[in-house]
């Protein structure tokens, strides 16, 4: 089968290097010069709202996919017009705006930090005094790694240095975002970070990942750990499902919670392979890319149970020595082939482990020579 994707990403290159193993071949719509994904298909390169590159991708696909959820709304409507798109438009108008997805949450019942819409500097200081506490002022949309957010202080704090409830501070966050629609939510203070990964095929069939535990470095991931019979499982598990069901979803799907008092309060959905489901593709018996594949071309799903203990570190920034890395038993190297800066994603190793004791040590290994995001 031809398969096109939107992107061509580190994302793009994992889904290509799972599809063309199982004898599937791949066209990535990307405007790079040279993406990760090139090599593992063709490229075809266009900016995302390219019609005629749209057009040459809907027609000359059996089907298409994405690897990123900030895809123009209008060129996501094009493809689906004259072919099967998946995840379906609706997914990815809900997953681009935060109004809008936390509408979505709220609306199936789900837990998510309270928050007010901002359209000025007005909004933001009558939100303040709303909500109450510290707050985050997020973009409405194309926010990620930590991009796009201001942290306001507890006003009750701040006050006697004229705090965010100050028309000035308030003034000084919307322009940080340059004016952009935004919403603020009152912050949370957690216990951990956790994201579930899902998957669903054309026929409803679904399975889910294990509950993961993530660590952030400068608003970048740079651990994420799984490990089977988590108590929150089941809670994450229901959110997946409602959510993949009322969108009528095929694919993969992410969803991130903070843990607030033992219960699980969404934070953001992704409609896509996740960076941190990264641990699958090589700890798990399915990998999320592999699972993703076999999604959206109608095929059974595979088992996502975890291969012993897993974890999974990033390489942002700058490449460890292969060598150091691979001496510690039980790791995996993937590396994107990207051009080393600050702040990028480079690639990421996955370890693995006979019981949790094991998978600490050899994470401390690893961590010795691999720095973290920012470091």
């Amino acid at each position: 089968m031809h398969i096109g994707v939107i992107g061509g990403g580190q994302l793009g290159q994992m889904l290509g290097l799972a599809g063309v193993a199982m004898g599937h071949r791949f066209t990535f719509l990307d405007p790079a010069m040279e993406p990760p994904a090139a090599s593992v298909g063709r490229h075809l390169r266009a900016e995302f709202d390219d019609a005629e590159a749209l057009e040459r991708l809907a027609v000359e696909c059996d089907l298409v996919t994405l690897e990123f959820e900030n895809v123009p709304q209008a060129s996501a409507e094009r493809i689906a017009a004259r072919n099967c798109l998946m995840p379906n438009p609706q997914a990815l108008a809900v997953a681009q705006d935060r109004v809008e997805e936390k509408q979505f949450f709220e609306g199936l019942g789900l837990s998510v930090a309270p928050w007010v819409q901002v359209d000025s500097v007005r909004d933001i200081v009558q939100g303040v005094a709303h909500l109450g506490g510290a707050s985050i002022l997020k973009t409405r949309r194309f926010g990620y790694d930590g991009k796009g957010q201001v942290r306001l202080a507890d006003p009750a704090h701040a006050a006697h240095e004229g705090g965010p409830g100050n028309p000035g501070e308030a003034a000084s966050a919307w322009e940080a975002l340059a004016g952009a629609p935004a919403v603020l939510e009152k912050l949370q203070h957690f216990e951990r970070e956790v994201s579930i990964v899902a998957v669903r095929g054309r026929n409803g069939e679904a399975r889910v990942y294990p509950l993961v535990t993530n660590e952030h470095r400068h608003g970048i991931l740079w651990q994420t750990t799984a490990h089977t019979g988590d108590p929150l499982q089941a809670d994450a598990e229901r959110a997946a499902r409602l959510v993949m069901e009322k969108l009528d979803y095929v694919g993969v799907l992410a969803i991130e919670f903070f843990v607030v008092d033992g219960r699980l309060v969404i934070n953001e959905m992704a409609p896509r392979v996740h960076n941190s489901g990264h641990w699958s593709l090589g700890g798990a018996r399915t990998s999320q890319f592999e699972n993703h594949i076999r999604a959206v071309i109608g095929w059974p799903l595979g088992e996502t149970d975890p291969i012993g203990e897993v974890a999974m570190l990033n390489l942002v920034g700058t490449l460890p020595d292969p060598a150091a890395v691979l001496a510690v038993p039980g790791t995996q190297w993937h590396d994107y082939g990207k051009t080393p800066r600050p702040g990028r994603k480079l690639g990421h190793v996955t370890v693995t482990a006979p019981d949790r004791t094991a998978l600490e040590s050899r994470l401390d290994r690893l961590r010795a020579v691999i720095r973290p995001p920012g470091a």
